[in-house]
């Protein structure tokens, strides 16, 4: 038998644990950890958006459209807006209080709802009118929640009730049922 021609291992140098070689080795796995958690991926789950899902249009501008209220030539208010999803194609509509300037008195107000101009920056378009100027309401609260339309309307009693005092409060909504607007309210023909 011969002598084989590899060396005892007790001569060789890297066999020895010294204090130096522990603590290279600790150090180098303690780098290879932080590495390896500095490249972990995000957290999955509910929190992360789709990179599908697109952005919704912002809401139509109520100041440039074209509303169906004669006002004589003279100029209209927008008095109140709202906005919000009223179809439910997740793209905000606005509902718009508008109505003609006046000296004194309370003038009628038309309740409209807009959606954005066909060719982007187009002016926003009427769609639907929810409370149109001859029926002699005006607006004091406007909201939209939960996909409905909500607003305060104050009217007359009769022609003789002076227009700077209305003598009836309606709170009324709409809401889009079937491709159109569906009006629900409770009259109170109590004094305001």
């Amino acid at each position: 038998m011969q002598p084989s021609a590899a060396p005892d291992l007790a001569d060789l140098a890297h066999t020895h644990a010294r204090s130096a070689h522990w603590l290279a080795t600790a150090t180098a796995t303690a780098a290879v950890v932080a590495l390896a958690g500095l490249l972990q991926p995000g957290p999955a789950g509910a929190s992360a958006a789709p990179a599908a899902a697109p952005r919704p249009a912002p809401a139509p501008e109520a100041a440039g459209a074209d509303y169906p209220l004669d006002c004589g030539g003279g100029p209209r208010t927008v008095a109140e807006r709202a906005t919000g999803d009223l179809d439910g194609d997740r793209n905000p509509e606005t509902v718009a209080v508008v109505h003609c300037e006046a000296g004194s008195g309370t003038p009628p107000s038309g309740v409209y709802v807009l959606t954005r101009g066909k060719e982007k920056g187009t002016p926003a378009r009427v769609v639907a009118t929810l409370v149109a100027p001859d029926e002699h309401r005006s607006v004091t609260e406007l909201a939209v929640r939960d996909g409905a339309v909500r607003a305060t309307l104050l009217g007359y009693s009769s022609p003789d009730v002076p227009s700077c005092c209305p003598d009836e409060k309606e709170q009324v909504s709409w809401r889009w049922q079937s491709g159109a607007f569906v009006r629900a309210g409770q009259a109170d023909a109590r004094g305001v």
